[in-house]
């Protein structure tokens, strides 16, 4: 009882900041810098705060996560740094985010959608979590390059990149790549910093 009184409380303080910025009204800013260019997405903490959290903390290490290579606990570690973007499709999306870096990877935990009837895969640069049905969201990821409707109510949006990270996201998504969609020289995420109103 303890034990899940002390994770109770862990969870709560970690959700915390991310409940306060939804309140507040103030979207942090992912900027994801890789091997081909920089990609700025703003996030949604108001409609999927469990997602925002999740990639605030696994990009700047402070959320633990399990090696899928080592099964060690990693903590401090940004999960996404030295990452590559593993399943790219044209007209489609580019996917990454997986620590083994297979598309079969995840950070030793999941959790559930979260799905608004407002927020639709309606434009191209939609953020959202990969997942294998539903509530298995993890550390995977996908950026669309086009509109994708089918794809609405099954997956959580939590960003939109801008026009230049669309652009980005349809170079990488033309890219050499084998049956699997996976890219011959795939592009690599060096590192995401997460910037807040005002801090800059």
């Amino acid at each position: 009882m303890r034990k899940l009184l002390l994770f109770s409380c862990i969870l709560a303080f970690i959700a915390v900041p991310v409940i306060v910025l939804a309140v507040a009204g103030v979207q942090p800013t992912a900027v994801i810098d890789t091997t081909a260019g920089k990609m700025t997405c703003v996030l949604f903490p108001d409609k999927a705060p469990i997602g925002v959290a999740n990639f605030i903390g696994l990009s700047d290490g402070t959320k633990d996560w399990t090696s899928p290579v080592t099964h060690q606990k990693k903590h401090g570690v940004p999960l996404y740094d030295g990452t590559i973007f593993h399943r790219v499709i044209p007209n489609f999306m580019i996917q990454g985010g997986d620590p083994l870096g297979t598309g079969t990877g995840d950070p030793g935990y999941q959790f559930k959608n979260e799905t608004s009837s407002d927020l639709k895969f309606d434009r191209p640069g939609r953020m959202a979590y990969a997942n294998a049905g539903p509530d298995t969201n993890g550390s995977q990821f996908f950026i669309t390059e086009v509109p994708y409707p089918s794809l609405n109510g099954g997956y959580t949006i939590f960003g939109q990149c801008d026009d230049a990270s669309v652009a980005l996201v349809k170079q990488i998504a033309r890219m050499g790549r084998d049956a699997n969609d996976r890219p011959y020289r795939p592009v690599k995420i060096n590192h995401i910093t997460i910037e807040h109103a005002g801090s800059k």
